[in-house]
């Protein structure tokens, strides 16, 4: 089973990490960086296709070579081999302009039997570049996936979806092979055999080793590379249009803050007290 997953860089919301110019735009070259959360989940589900069914695992993001450091991220949740599609061609695009741009760098990798996206990114939030590159590739796509199981054999997929998000409604769906995966936040990776457990432990050992050189493991491409026309990607590929971005606030840069000494039992108590309610969740 060869996986291939999608992933992208966005913004740190931490807080007082954004930064905007004065035009309420944001500058990314000011703004940290870091994988996309909902990537996560879906890096997960790659991972239990390869402890159950053997296999390799790629990770492909379109970005600045910034976005190493993304990968990096992504190679210690785990990641045999990472890709980047970099290059100033590619540069302002929307959502459309990246599906082709990444469905012709996983052309170019050859046919995986599954590709994984993340449900929504953090910025854009529109949850249109996974749907979009599975149907520049013309594969069929599950979305919303809580859970999922791979029948090599038979070539199919089931999976377990919310349906249209809703967590109390939930359905099981087939799919033929090769297909394309967006995984739900609720996903959740399932090792109930021993064997599963043990090799999932050994994989993460090894990807914490691999991460720490994941240069080695790295393939930039551009747009020559995936030979693609300027002019159907990047900027001037991108038919969206966005009319303005409501920033988010920055929070104070300071803040006031009581300190307890951890031998004061008074003082310690005042703590427990006031962080009792929190933690019984009223």
């Amino acid at each position: 089973m060869h996986s291939v997953v999608l992933t992208k860089g966005v913004p740190d919301f931490r807080e007082g990490q954004v930064s905007f110019d004065e035009d309420g735009h944001l500058e990314r070259g000011k703004t940290p960086t870091v994988m996309n959360p909902n990537d996560e989940f879906a890096l997960r589900a790659a991972l239990q296709t390869k402890v159950k069914r053997g296999g390799e695992v790629s990770v492909m993001s379109m970005g600045p070579p910034g976005y190493e450091s993304v990968l990096e991220e992504a190679m210690g949740v785990y990641a045999d081999d990472l890709y980047l599609l970099s290059d100033r061609e590619m540069a302002a695009a929307d959502t459309w302009a990246t599906a082709i741009t990444l469905s012709a760098g996983i052309e170019k990798i050859g046919e995986p039997d599954l590709i994984f996206a993340g449900f929504k990114t953090a910025d854009g939030e529109t949850g249109q570049t996974g749907p979009q590159t599975a149907w520049c590739l013309d594969r069929p796509i599950v979305t919303h996936v809580i859970a999922l199981e791979v029948d090599e054999d038979a070539g199919r997929i089931r999976a377990k979806r919310l349906v249209e998000g809703d967590a109390d409604e939930i359905e099981t769906v087939e799919a033929p092979l090769p297909a394309f995966v967006v995984t739900d936040p609720e996903f959740e990776p399932s090792y109930r055999r021993a064997e599963h457990r043990l090799r999932h432990k050994q994989l993460k050992a090894e990807t914490d080793e691999r991460v720490e050189s994941y240069e080695d493991h790295l393939t930039t491409w551009d747009h020559e590379d995936l030979d693609l026309d300027p002019d159907f990607i990047g900027l001037d590929g991108s038919p969206t249009i966005v009319s303005g971005v409501d920033p988010i606030p920055k929070a104070p840069s300071e803040r006031e803050a009581t300190m307890v000494d951890p031998g004061d039992e008074d003082a310690m108590a005042d703590v427990l007290e006031t962080m009792r309610p929190l933690a019984g969740g009223d």
